[in-house]
């Protein structure tokens, strides 16, 4: 037995010796990454296998050498952890780590200068994170380092010079963050440099360097939304391996420099949305390997080079700039374009025969130029053409009948155009068609009956042609249609009564044709009909009483028919903005409530409506007797004199009590002003009846006053004193509440000036009244419209428009306003929208400062803000930040997603947070999204989806600021509308939404 113990005891030792710096090295590494797993939360378990009795190359996102004795990479990318960097730490501990990953992540506050300890590091990826702070001025001291991406953090202040002196660098990606200062020239010294990514980016203006150019290695330069000026360098042209230019959202002047077409190599050239001017360079034909040009948005003018079409583009974007002239013939031959826009131009002559027949168009858009002739008739012999917009030319002839036969087609518009002969039968059924645009032609025929194939048609706009016959029953079966125009033709026989199956109708106009019948039955189905214009018909038979029901009616034309019978009484129900029902055979009683001078004219050539109001039938007044007259003259003579006995005596009393205490009734209204006025107080007052009200709240009424220069104002009406009101079986005190809303209001607004947050005119106030002086918001508030049955009509485009308005609006009270200001109650009701729909941060009745940046959370008295918008930690401590508003904000872009409320009785015991995450886990993003979107837009908005979830997230620390969220909804449109694959270094097809698209749809 001795000498078997002597035997153990010598393997032993001799594995001790042997084998000690394996050991001890794998337990430093493995104990510094399981410090690091300690510091940082690790919500989603991701970092589960990390434990102190295993050896970390078995651990999640940790690859070793291949003898397995020490880490040489670490990958955590979307492991959705959340801390600090802990560069010392890891830099310190893991002598051999070549490549460190945390991609979309949270890791927070600085990057120190200890990570030029990581010596070496050749990869380096910490995008998407939270890190903030200056740019270490230490990270060129990485010999080796090729990659270094610090993509959509927060760092801030200026690119270091230092970073002129990495040796090996071969990637730069600082995109999305707040970086300052200028450019610098000192990057021309990284003569490695294979990409370089600098956009958006709130740099000062400054020029590109010119010392860019020796960066003759570069491959792939994007240079977008930096605030550059002045002209592009000649220096550009040095580039010679250049495959992707990328300088667009500028502010670039002059010409583009012909040293441009000796990048031999570039595969996208994008200098959109600056302002360049002159012509296109001579010489593009060098340019061999380009698939993509864009250079939209400038005030390029002169023709279309034929060099340019004649190469083997994929994408060419020259809308809204000068150019002139025919567009080449060539342009037909290139066997890959798939895309061409090149609307709100000077371009005329006829579009070349054979376009589409040798490539596989998919976007086409040439409104608004003078383009003549006829519908190429190849545009779609490849079966991939999605839109054709074709709006504001002069093209003639017939709609070609290929396009009848093309299944893939989205969207149509061949509005204000010369068009005639039928439309062939095919188009009218399309099954993925949601938009059909044939306003302002000469087309005739009928609606053909396929259009029951069109399950996907939303709007049918068919308006001022010769179309005549029936509205077909089949028009019954698009279920999805929210808009039917079919005014000025000549339509005639009943209206189908298979068009109350349209539930998701919002308007039908079909004034100015020759229908006939009645009404159909059911009318009172379409909920969400908001507009119903059928004047200048023939229909006859009654109004139907039900129609009083349609709640969201608010435009009702039935005038110039035969309609007979009374006028409903359940009209006065609606909330109308437009009635007519004049030269109709109406009889009996008009309802109370409508019998008022300013419907007069609604009510006009209707001679058995006669009695009600004075003058309804310029004196053709039916059968009324001279004696009638008489008596009832006699009665209103008596009547006036009464009243004018009445005023005179009602007049000396007055003066007299006026003179008695005039000093009271001068100074009874104390005016307030904010910007300089163009009405008097008088103004106010004399509007403020029960008929101009347009809304009201907890703390008052708000009116619409129309001034007497014709600009509307909006006045919000608090009354004061100690008004009690019963809530919940329990009296609650509302004074206190209305006066620090008020005082509230005026602080704030009184001293803000921004485009997106309302104007505050005014505020007059006496003892018992305060009044506040608006402008007026004719769209009303984002809530009142995506949740009515006008919601459908709000497109993505505008969402969006209406989601990054207000989110600047935010920034503006987070980020530039001394001390800080939170809103705390923003919610959809809170948004008001312009008559272009852009977007005012309105309702500043709770909001309070912050004051002071070393304490930047305040605890407040009492909850404020609406069910479906408190953040988490709000309703539990009372404690108030700017996090507080991005919570609530978040939850308005749920709302523009998914077109849901924030509470509704689906969710059970949820708010629209939880039903988007569970349904999302669940379900997947399609059971979300609102269907009512156009599904062209569903990666931007499974972009904002995203945004919007990251503003929702529980702890206050992983919420984004919202001068990031405002970088980031921009960077969801620029991304999406320009190049939706520049990360695979491919080119894939990007969607604009034309600008000339907006006159017409929404």
């Amino acid at each position: 037995m001795p000498p078997l113990f002597l035997f153990l005891f010598l393997l032993l030792l001799l594995l001790l010796v042997v084998l000690p710096s394996t050991i001890s090295t794998l337990n430093q590494e493995g104990n510094s990454l399981y410090n690091f797993k300690l510091s940082v939360e690790d919500p989603d378990s991701s970092l589960s296998t990390w434990t102190n009795n295993t050896t970390p190359c078995n651990w999640f996102g940790i690859t070793c050498d291949p003898t397995n004795t020490t880490v040489t990479h670490l990958d955590l990318s979307n492991a959705n952890i959340l801390g600090p960097f802990p560069a010392s730490l890891l830099c310190r501990t893991l002598p051999n780590l070549t490549s460190l990953t945390l991609f979309n992540n949270y890791i927070n506050s600085t990057l120190s200068p200890h990570i030029s300890l990581c010596s070496s590091l050749t990869h380096l990826d910490l995008s998407q994170n939270l890190l903030s702070g200056e740019l270490p001025h230490t990270l060129p001291l990485l010999p080796n380092l090729r990659h270094l991406d610090l993509t959509a953090n927060n760092f801030s202040g200026p690119i270091p010079n230092s970073f002129g002196s990495f040796q090996n660098l071969e990637v730069l990606s600082l995109v999305y963050n707040l970086l300052d200062s200028t450019i610098p020239s000192s990057l021309a010294n990284i003569t490695t440099l294979k990409t370089l990514n600098l956009s958006y980016n709130p740099f000062l203006p400054g020029p590109i360097p010119s010392e860019l150019g020796k960066l003759t290695n570069l491959e792939i330069l994007w240079l977008s939304s930096c605030n550059l000026v002045g002209n592009i360098p000649d220096s550009i042209g040095n580039l010679h391996k250049l495959r992707d230019l990328d300088l667009a959202l500028n502010n670039l002047h002059g010409s583009i420099p012909s040293s441009l077409t000796q990048l031999t190599s570039v595969v996208q050239v994008e200098l959109y949305n600056n302002s360049l001017s002159g012509e296109l360079p001579q010489g593009m034909s060098n340019l061999n390997a380009l698939r993509l040009f864009d250079v939209s948005m400038n005030r390029l003018g002169g023709s279309i080079p034929d060099e340019l079409c004649r190469l083997p583009l994929e994408s060419l974007n020259l809308y809204e700039n000068r150019f002139s002239g025919e567009l080449p013939a060539s342009i037909a031959f290139s066997p890959n374009l798939y895309e061409l826009r090149l609307f709100d131009n000077q371009l005329s002559g006829e579009l070349p025969g054979d376009l589409g027949k040798n490539a596989p168009l998919r976007w086409v858009d040439v409104s608004s130029n003078n383009f003549s002739g006829r519908i190429p008739v190849t545009l779609c012999d490849h079966g991939a053409l999605e839109e054709l917009l074709m709006i504001e030319n002069s093209f003639s002839g017939e709609i070609p009948a290929s396009l009848g036969a093309c299944r893939s087609l989205t969207r149509v518009r061949f509005g204000s155009n010369r068009l005639s002969g039928e439309v062939p039968e095919g188009l009218w059924g399309l099954p993925h068609v949601y938009l059909l645009e044939l306003i302002g032609n000469s087309l005739s025929g009928s609606i053909a009956g396929t259009i029951a194939g069109a399950k996907n048609l939303s709007q049918l706009m068919v308006s001022r042609n010769n179309f005549s016959g029936p509205v077909p029953a089949e028009i019954g079966r698009l279920e999805n249609l929210q808009e039917f125009s079919g005014d000025d033709n000549k339509f005639n026989g009943s209206l189908p009564g298979s068009i109350v199956n349209l539930r998701q109708l919002g308007t039908l106009d079909l004034h100015n044709n020759n229908l006939s019948g009645e009404l159909p039955k059911g009318i009172q189905l379409l909920k969400k009909l908001n507009e119903l214009n059928l004047a200048n018909n023939e229909i006859a038979g009654k109004i139907p009483d039900e129609i009083g029901s349609m709640s969201v009616l608010n435009f009702l034309d039935l005038s110039n028919n035969q309609f007979s019978g009374n006028v409903p009484v359940g009209l006065q129900n609606l909330k109308l903005n437009q009635l007519n029902l004049s030269y109709n055979q109406l009889s009996g009683g008009i309802p109370p409530l409508l019998a008022k001078d300013m419907y007069k004219a609604s009510f006009m050539g209707n001679p058995g409506l006669c009695r009600d109001l004075k003058g309804l039938c310029n004196g053709r007044g039916g059968d009324k007797s001279a004696r009638v007259v008489w008596l009832l003259r006699t009665i209103f003579i008596v009547a006036t004199l009464v009243f004018v006995i009445g005023v005179v005596w009602f007049y000396f009393k007055y003066r007299n009590f006026k003179n008695a205490g005039s000093s009271v009734d001068k100074s009874r209204w104390t005016l307030m002003s904010f910007h300089k006025l163009g009405f008097s107080e008088d103004e106010i007052l004399n509007c403020l009846d029960e008929d101009n009200v347009i809304g009201s709240g907890s703390s008052g009424k708000v009116y619409k006053v129309v001034l007497t220069s014709g600009e509307a104002v909006a006045v919000k009406k608090i009354w004061g004193g100690l008004r009690k009101e019963l809530e919940s079986g329990e009296y609650i005190e509302k004074s206190l509440f209305q006066d620090s809303a008020f005082d509230a209001e005026v602080e704030t607004l009184g001293k803000i000036r921004h485009k997106n947050i309302v104007k505050l005119w005014c505020c007059c106030t006496t003892r018992d009244c305060k009044l506040l002086v608006y402008e007026y918001m004719p769209n009303g508030s984002l809530g009142d419209l995506l949740h009515s049955s006008k919601g459908g009509l709000l497109d993505w485009p505008t969402r969006y428009k209406i989601a990054l308005d207000a989110a600047e609006g935010l920034s503006y009270l987070h980020h530039d306003c001394v001390p800080p200001i939170v809103h705390r109650d923003v919610k959809s009701n809170n948004i008001l929208l312009d008559g272009d729909f852009g977007a005012r941060v309105a309702d500043f009745g709770v909001a309070k400062v912050v004051e002071s940046a070393g304490n930047r959370t305040k605890s407040m008295s009492v909850i404020a803000g609406s069910c479906g918008y408190i953040a988490p930690e709000y309703a539990y401590t009372l404690r108030v930040n700017e996090k507080s508003d991005t919570y609530s904000f978040g939850v308005v872009l749920l709302e523009l997603v998914t077109g849901k409320r924030p509470i509704d009785p689906e969710y059970g015991e949820k708010d629209l947070v939880m039903w988007a995450c569970n349904t999302l886990d669940q379900k997947g993003v399609d059971h979300v999204l609102d269907s009512r979107l156009d599904p062209c837009f569903k990666e931007e908005i499974c972009r904002v989806l995203n945004i919007g979830l990251i503003c929702t997230s529980p702890l206050p620390i992983n919420r984004p600021a919202m001068r990031r969220v405002v970088k980031m909804l921009q960077e969801v449109s620029t991304e999406n509308q320009t190049k939706l694959a520049k990360k695979d270094g491919k080119l894939s097809p990007y969607y604009y939404d034309d600008v000339s698209d907006h006159g017409s749809v929404a």
